[in-house]
């Protein structure tokens, strides 16, 4: 089945961004000159999705708002002769009923905000993005996943190897290789300690789901921090179906965190070219 939803879960406070995110959506956050949601939404797009579900909260208009029109500013940018920014900004907005809005009321973690999307998810698989996992890639990791998808049909969600004092951070698979970027996964679990991981193979923010996860994210089941987690949905879903790790072609930056985050800027920036050499010079300066 072609894959043509995705589900952005976007509730969060984004409380690790204080004071910046008091009254400003995280995913509006910029990297160099785009918000990071943006980043997130092309990468859907590119990949062949048809439909956006945000799962938003309170205070999430500014993110509404920047996938609308703006007459007032297009008609600024018009009469100014702006032509090449007036283009970039009415990009933005996706053709009628491509994006679409849920609210979740309750901050019950990411398995809550993905249940929240059931009823227009519907059944049939569909794809997850999180935002704050930005990836740099010549080829979208999500066309990267559908393209696996296609072969497989099954859930894969995406996977990268990281230190293994880090595996309290992470969802951390245990698995078997079957191909050179393939891991059927056997277990899984949230955040375990160093000492309790089964590998240091991290699940990170683009998963391919099925609709069979609906009906065990709706048993409420509170895991981690109290929280409804995908992880372990997933991981009572091995029992009835395969699940496979991807180990995608790309370098994924956490936005969700300070350093990530200017890492990511770091890192754009420095592929623009009315950018790259003057930030190499300022960068000397600290050597």
């Amino acid at each position: 089945m072609k894959i043509k939803k995705a589900v952005f879960p976007v509730a969060g406070l984004g409380t690790r961004f204080l004071p910046a995110t008091k009254a400003m959506a995280k995913e509006m956050l910029p990297i160099v000159d785009k918000p990071i949601i943006q980043y997130a939404v092309e990468e859907a797009l590119q990949a062949g999705i048809e439909q956006i579900i945000f799962v938003t909260g309170r205070g999430k208009n500014a993110l509404e708002n920047h996938f609308d029109r703006s007459f007032e500013l297009e008609m600024n940018l018009k009469n100014k002769k702006k032509n090449e920014f007036l283009k970039e900004v009415q990009s933005l907005v996706p053709k009628t009923g491509t994006i679409i809005y849920t609210r979740q009321n309750e901050p019950l973690g990411l398995g809550h905000a993905i249940w929240c999307a059931r009823d227009i998810v519907g059944n049939e698989p569909f794809a997850v993005l999180l935002a704050d996992d930005l990836i740099k890639s010549k080829t979208p990791v999500l066309s990267q996943m559908i393209d696996r998808f296609s072969s497989l049909q099954s859930s894969i969600a995406a996977v990268m190897e990281v230190d293994k004092d880090q595996t309290c951070q992470y969802g951390i698979i245990d698995g078997v290789a079957m191909d050179q970027d393939i891991v059927k996964i056997r277990g899984m679990v949230e955040k375990p300690a160093p000492e309790d991981a089964p590998s240091n193979l991290a699940i990170i923010g683009r998963y391919i789901l099925t609709p069979e996860i609906f009906s065990l994210l709706g048993k409420n089941k509170k895991g981690s921090g109290g929280e409804i987690q995908l992880t372990d949905a997933m991981h009572s879903l091995l029992k009835r179906q395969s699940i496979f790790g991807y180990q995608f072609d790309g370098e994924r930056f956490d936005c969700g965190d300070k350093t990530g985050f200017q890492m990511a800027n770091l890192a754009f920036a420095m592929e623009r070219s009315d950018m790259r050499d003057k930030l190499l010079k300022y960068i000397k300066t600290f050597s």
